[in-house]
């Protein structure tokens, strides 16, 4: 099992947790961390958060299923947005939960994943079923949508990063950074990166 939060003492407090019903390979403090760690170890269950540093658990999930990584995993998010729940189901994981709950709910959620059931906690079950009730009559209403470069590349920014820290980070030159913020600005109908920002924690790349 793989945990990653990058809240180091609350990934530690739940590797406590688990180790005494299931075997914890590493802890993971981002989301680049936790595909490295994933290919890495192999783990059969990952527990991650959504909200990490330099590439969220959901986008880094999606980059997982990409290469073919197979493993279940379960968020574990302070997020109570059903939309984001479902996005998360969405990306290919199989459990749901939120922070505040028990940590008897969250090893009942391995052991369902680990049956092959997918898990949702009872704290947004209503709120998600109405999500999905209202899933084909409200496309206006809907997020934005953007590909998941374009999340990765709006989590940096709105984590204050530079154009030109961004195109170190990714490989890629100044002016293809600031055009992709560009594209996403037009995307979400932001005018200022303060309302960049803003759209990052709607969207749940980042946290307050």
């Amino acid at each position: 099992m793989l945990v990653a939060d990058d809240h180091v003492i609350l990934a530690q407090g739940l590797a406590a947790l688990l180790r005494d019903e299931f075997e914890v390979v590493g802890l993971a403090r981002d989301g680049h961390e936790l595909v490295e760690l994933a290919r890495r170890y192999t783990p059969h269950v990952i527990v991650t958060d959504i909200s990490m540093p330099l590439l969220n658990g959901i986008d880094a999930i999606v980059r997982l299923r990409s290469q073919g990584l197979t493993a279940k995993v379960i968020v574990l998010t302070q997020h109570k947005d059903p939309q984001i729940a479902a996005e998360a189901f969405r990306a290919g994981v199989s459990g749901f939960l939120i922070k505040q709950a028990a940590g008897e709910e969250l090893v009942q959620a391995i052991r369902e994943v680990l049956q092959g059931r997918s898990y949702l906690t009872t704290l947004i079950a209503k709120d998600f079923i109405g999500v999905l009730l209202d899933s084909h009559g409200k496309a206006a209403d809907a997020k934005p949508t953007l590909t998941a470069r374009q999340r990765e590349i709006l989590q940096l920014f709105a984590e204050g990063k530079t154009a030109k820290e961004v195109a170190v980070k990714l490989n890629i030159s100044v002016r293809t950074a600031e055009g992709h913020k560009y594209d996403i600005m037009e995307a979400l109908g932001a005018k200022t990166s303060a309302e960049l920002v803003q759209h990052a924690i709607r969207l749940g790349l980042i946290s307050v």
